[in-house]
C-alpha cells in the first residue's frame, strides 16, 4: 500500500509540474486513492432521482442501468400495484414513468434485489 501511495504522490507532483490535470480516480488525498462514488445516497436517491415511484423498463435510453442480483444489492425493491411512495417501492408502468431502467448483466449503475417485504436500502 505504501508503494501505491508513493507512486500516486510522484504522479501528483509530476502532474503539477507539467500542468496536467489528473482524473478523479488518480487524485491524491490523505494517502488514499479516491474513486468516484456513484452509489445510492442515504436519502434513497441516485443522481438526484428518488428511487421510488412509477418505473418503466426500456431497451434503450434508460435513466439507469440496473442489475438484478440475489444477494448484496444496493437497493431492495418491492413491486407494488399502487402508491409507490416509500424507498424501494416500484410500480411498473408503460406510460408517464418517474424514471426508466434497463436491465443489464454488466456495467450497471446499481444493483437491485426483488423482495416481498422491507424494501429500501439494505
Amino acid at each position: 500500500m505504501k508503494k501505491v501511495s508513493y507512486l500516486l504522490a510522484i504522479a501528483g507532483f509530476l502532474a503539477i509540474m507539467l500542468g496536467i490535470a489528473l482524473p478523479p480516480a488518480m487524485s491524491v488525498s490523505d494517502s488514499k486513492v479516491s474513486a468516484p462514488t456513484d452509489k445510492i445516497g442515504s436519502d434513497c436517491s441516485f443522481k438526484g432521482v428518488p428511487l421510488h415511484g412509477k418505473v418503466k423498463i426500456v431497451e434503450s435510453f434508460p435513466d439507469f442501468k440496473v442489475k438484478v442480483v440475489n444477494s448484496f444489492p444496493d437497493l431492495k425493491v418491492k413491486i407494488v400495484n399502487s402508491f409507490p411512495d416509500d424507498c424501494g417501492e416500484w410500480q411498473f408502468t408503460e406510460s408517464f414513468p418517474d424514471f426508466k431502467i434497463q436491465i443489464v448483466e454488466s456495467f450497471p449503475d446499481f444493483s437491485i434485489q426483488y423482495v416481498e417485504s422491507f424494501p429500501g436500502l439494505p
